[in-house]
């Protein structure tokens, strides 16, 4: 089991950290000793939310931790905000001494801001531990790490590490770890069992496409399907990204990588559903039988594609992955993908943006998201734009001319793969976190996983 820096116990011998806001600060400088209350006052600590303030012993070791909690200049309260301290403490063991409700929170925090990634580059020093109290819920703390964890692992390794193969490999460990089937469709038999996207956006690499399928639970459960984008590295293809585009695109597979994450949670608390995961992974590269702008192609469904720009590739191998999805009628699909720049320009690369039909699917969300402390943002499915993937050779191109709502009509061209009665949203990810905040080192980004986990356990565990 990974380390996530967090453990239950009494704590005798380690360092306190306590909480306060600046109207509760003199009441705790109060039950301090004097010297350290002089300490407090002399370094003019004032609880400001996210400062902190080591108090030395009497061998020069922290003796006490202070932290600043409260609302920010912006009216609102970063919830993993405590967490920061996993990676400003010197080593050691520390307790958590704040109000006994958020200490499942607090233990959270800190665990997500004490990920590194250590596959090329050791840690410059030993992180320090959080000891919570004996009751603290630790179990489902450890589950949501772990989750976070696999995700952001496998976004951060770089592409000549992470291709289709390691990426099967990957599910593969899941699934014998949590005692599930992965089924792959890989060389011949991808075109043979009639994934036609999934084949042409891949068929430019030597590293051969596939679509990965794993499934878990009784099979007379509610069924639940995940897809995620596997996209190993996205060149544009034909229509080549610029090198500043390129730089992160080995992020591009976010999506698949979010959607493992969110199905050890599923797995891992033994939800009663039962839990399909459909990856199609690919490279989009240039070569010789690369897919070209204008070819037009076949789908899963039937439809024939359009390609408009081969540098919107995502869109195209889950296409046939949702179409795969629908054909059991699920009670709910959901998919995961990095799929536009232009949901990064309407809200920016900490917002995910989501989309669904089902006004009740949407409210669970809503709801998990605030209880997660996960955010997401539903945008509309706007129908009039759909006319906008029009194509005049074929049923319909999998882009639009016009220079708007990139991530509107981009869902709503996969919103033509999966039947209308059919409980489905799409998450467009970000997959990266570009500028550390508390709980989100800089690097690969577990998103909207932590939300869905929240709403499938919550519809799942009172059903």
């Amino acid at each position: 089991m990974r380390d996530y820096h967090i453990r239950s116990g009494s704590g005798d011998e380690a360092c306190p950290i306590f909480t306060t806001d600046k109207n509760e600060l003199d009441q705790l400088l109060d039950k301090l000793n004097p010297d350290q209350s002089v300490w407090v006052r002399a370094n003019g600590f004032k609880a400001e939310p996210g400062s902190h303030l080591i108090v030395p012993g009497s061998d020069g070791h922290p003796a006490a931790v202070l932290f600043g909690v409260g609302a920010h200049s912006h009216g609102r309260e970063d919830p993993f905000l405590f967490g920061q301290l996993a990676s400003r403490l010197p080593e050691g063991d520390y307790t958590y001494h704040g109000p006994a409700d958020e200490a499942e929170r607090a233990a959270l925090a800190w665990a997500l801001e004490a990920y590194r990634f250590t596959r090329y580059k050791e840690l410059p020093q030993p992180l320090p531990v959080l000891v919570l109290p004996e009751e603290t819920e630790l179990d489902q703390v450890r589950r949501i790490a772990e989750g976070c964890y696999l995700a952001r692992d496998l976004i951060n390794i770089p592409a000549n590490d992470l291709g289709p193969d390691e990426l099967e490999k990957a599910a593969r460990d899941l699934a014998d770890a949590k005692g599930a089937e992965l089924n792959v469709i890989s060389g011949d038999e991808v075109l043979s069992k009639k994934f036609p996207l999934i084949q042409a956006v891949g068929m430019g690499s030597e590293r051969r496409p596939r679509l990965l399928d794993l499934s878990w639970g009784e099979a007379d459960a509610p069924k639940v399907t995940l897809v995620g984008k596997g996209v190993c590295f996205d060149s544009g293809g034909l229509n080549l990204k610029p090198g500043s585009a390129m730089a992160l695109m080995k992020k591009d597979m976010g999506g698949a990588a979010n959607a493992l994450g969110l199905a050890s949670m599923i797995m891992d608390a033994e939800l009663p559903v039962r839990l399909r995961v459909l990856i199609p992974a690919v490279e989009n590269s240039i070569s010789g039988i690369a897919f070209r702008p204008g070819d037009v192609f076949p789908s899963r469904k039937g439809l024939t594609v359009e390609i408009g720009n081969t540098d919107a590739e995502g869109r195209l191998v889950l296409a046939d992955a949702l179409t795969l999805a629908d054909e059991e009628k699920p009670d709910l699909i959901v998919c995961l993908a990095t799929l536009t720049g232009a949901a990064r320009v309407a809200l920016g690369p900490d917002l995910p943006p989501y989309y669904t039909n089902d006004d009740s699917l949407a409210a669970e969300v809503d709801s998990a998201a605030a209880k997660a402390n996960d955010p997401l943002w539903r945008m509309p499915l706007w129908g009039p734009y759909d006319d906008w993937l029009k194509s005049q050779i074929a049923d319909v191109n999998h882009i639009t001319s016009q220079p708007f709502a990139g991530s509107l009509t981009a869902a709503l061209f996969l919103n033509r793969f999966v039947d209308k009665e059919t409980s489905f949203a799409h998450f467009d990810i970000y997959g990266w976190t570009p500028e550390p905040r508390p709980g989100n080192p800089k690097g690969g980004a577990a998103q909207a996983i932590r939300a869905l986990y929240e709403m499938l356990a919550s519809r799942f565990r009172t059903a």
